[in-house]
């Protein structure tokens, strides 16, 4: 097949690119700049890609960021990013308003342009609880508006969803997957503060896989 993935050039859509790209698909790699706080993955999720072999492209959407801030972490610098484990009620300062209807829309615009047969992202079952657009009836109804917008069929394909990230973490390890060059810190900066939600579960996932962890922390104790 031929896919777009969306791209962010952290753990979960990194093993996701190296496992169809194991599998023998054609990949285009995009990622998406729409004013995130830690902007650094950018840069990441290109190096990967490069590495990779798969051809990666970033999309701005920056002129988002003023009208769907809100009380985003990840927008609005004025919010703080939530520390300690994922909860539902602090976690909910780093959701971006409908950000993967968003980024999908576009994936699947450039698949249709591409003439390509599908669009994957990395949504996995640890999302469900706090983010609204990981969770299956959001990916059951995306594809199946997804199946109707244009004349020729695009697929939607979330092989994660019903996968928690140790486990993903573990098929990484198996692919071979560069973890060193992921980025999951929320805050940014040049290395992961380990102290942020995403930080403290990106721990927890290399802990609970019995993968080791190649990622520098700035707080190696949190």
């Amino acid at each position: 097949m031929k896919l777009v993935i969306v791209f962010s050039g952290g753990m979960d859509s990194t093993t996701l690119l190296y496992q169809l790209r194991a599998g023998g698909h054609e990949l285009k790699a995009l990622s998406f700049n729409y004013g995130q706080r830690h902007a650094v993955e950018l840069e990441h999720a290109q190096r990967i890609a490069e590495q990779a072999g798969v051809p990666y492209e970033c999309v701005e959407l920056g002129a988002l960021a003023g009208v769907i801030a809100g009380q985003s972490s990840q927008l609005n610098r004025e919010v703080a990013v939530p520390e300690g484990h994922y909860t539902e009620e602090s976690m909910k300062a780093t959701v971006v308003p409908n950000r993967n209807m968003i980024m999908l829309s576009v994936a699947v615009a450039h698949a249709i342009a591409l003439e390509f047969d599908a669009v994957a992202y990395g949504a996995h079952a640890g999302d469900h609880a706090i983010y609204p657009d990981c969770r299956l009836d959001f990916v059951e109804a995306m594809r199946s508006v997804i199946s109707l917008c244009d004349w020729r069929k695009i697929e939607l394909l979330t092989p994660y969803v019903d996968k928690n990230k140790s486990e993903i973490c573990r098929l990484g390890a198996e692919l071979q997957v560069p973890f060193a060059l992921t980025w999951s810190c929320y805050k940014g900066g040049h290395a992961h503060c380990g102290r942020c939600g995403t930080c403290v579960e990106r721990k927890e996932a290399f802990e609970l896989a019995g993968v080791r962890d190649p990622t520098e922390y700035l707080d190696s104790e949190a």
